[in-house]
């Protein structure tokens, strides 16, 4: 009906820049005409094999990855490919695990955090030549693509939302010491501190693991301080959340005594109260742009070509956790039994 070989038109049904646009019309047309869908079993059996993209995941946050996981199985499905999803450890593990995805015929692989800063992992899967996504790096490596948002960016930000209300005490938790957005997102905070004359109390800064266990741990140390934090910004949802909860413990209202901000906007943002002010983090649209990345990779390999890194937008998301500092000593709620 198009007037063109069945090579053209399979090159129009696969989106190859390699068509004039009047043919590209054309073979459009006929598709509409016939109400055409491309049958996968058929294209199977006519020697396309199907893709298959193998998802490694080492991740301490169920709501992090719970999203993450959500976009590439949405993807995955809108691409036609097969997505093989394998836990590992950090350590040697997910080399183990790799190998054996790569050793099986997997087309590419996805790495997100933690994995995606893991240098022997990142090594071992550039030497076999195999393309792979690191997804949320604060600085991914050269050898591979990625997909990311800028983190120095964001927590800069944040700060300064926080500053812009009147506090001058912020504590701050850091994320896990083996993660590059941890560094970066210390990085933002700290700046922002100089932007605004604001000098860096050591005593208000706590490392994190970036898990709940680990934010309730930082959060009684910040909270011990001689002159306590006025507001408090967690690397992620999980620790803030932790930090909400201590604060609930000592009797201290939220925002009223304290704010508490947090980064990444997971399920768990909304889940608790009040609902946090922090970092939209688009998990899932991340994982989106890396399953369609890594698929174009796959299907139209281009020799020599320069590595992508691709950066989403974030947006900062107030809800009710945060406000000006009180300017009047602390409420004390009495609880049933105390004088």
């Amino acid at each position: 009906m198009a007037g063109v070989s069945s090579m053209t038109v399979s090159r129009v049904i696969n989106g190859e820049a390699n068509v004039r646009p009047a043919t590209r019309e054309a073979v459009n047309t006929a598709i509409a005409a016939l109400s055409y869908s491309p049958n996968p079993a058929a294209r199977s059996l006519a020697g396309a094999a199907p893709v298959r993209i193998g998802l490694l995941y080492s991740n301490p946050s169920a709501a992090y990855l719970s999203e993450f996981l959500v976009g590439s199985l949405d993807q995955a499905s809108r691409s036609d490919v097969q997505l093989v999803i394998e836990k590992c450890e950090l350590g040697d593990h997910e080399i183990e695990v790799a190998k054996h995805l790569i050793d099986s015929g997997i087309d590419g692989l996805i790495l997100p955090s933690p994995l995606c800063d893991s240098p022997k992992l990142i090594k071992t899967i550039a030497d076999e030549g195999v393309p792979a996504i690191l997804v949320g790096s604060g600085r991914p490596a050269q050898e591979l693509n990625a997909v990311s948002i800028d983190e120095f960016a964001a927590a800069y930000a944040m700060t300064r939302h926080i500053v812009s209300l009147g506090h001058r005490r912020i504590g701050f938790v850091i994320g896990n010491p083996e993660q590059t957005a941890s560094d970066e997102r210390l990085r933002g905070y700290y700046v922002a501190l100089a932007k605004a004359d604001i000098p860096v109390d050591e005593a208000l800064v706590a490392q994190g693991l970036f898990t709940y266990r680990s934010g309730l741990d930082a959060a009684e140390k910040l909270l011990d301080v001689v002159d306590p934090p006025t507001a408090i910004f967690a690397s992620n949802d999980d620790m803030a959340a932790a930090v909400v909860a201590v604060a609930h413990r000592r009797d201290l209202d939220v925002p009223g005594d304290l704010t508490v901000c947090g980064f990444d906007d997971t399920t768990l943002a909304t889940a608790i109260w009040p609902e946090l002010t922090t970092i939209h983090q688009p998990i899932a649209d991340m994982s989106r742009a890396a399953v369609e990345m890594l698929v174009s990779t796959i299907r139209r390999p281009r020799a020599g070509d320069d590595k992508q890194h691709v950066v989403l937008d974030f947006t900062l998301v107030r809800r009710q956790s945060d406000a000006a500092p009180r300017r009047r000593p602390p409420t004390r709620r009495v609880r049933p039994g105390q004088d």
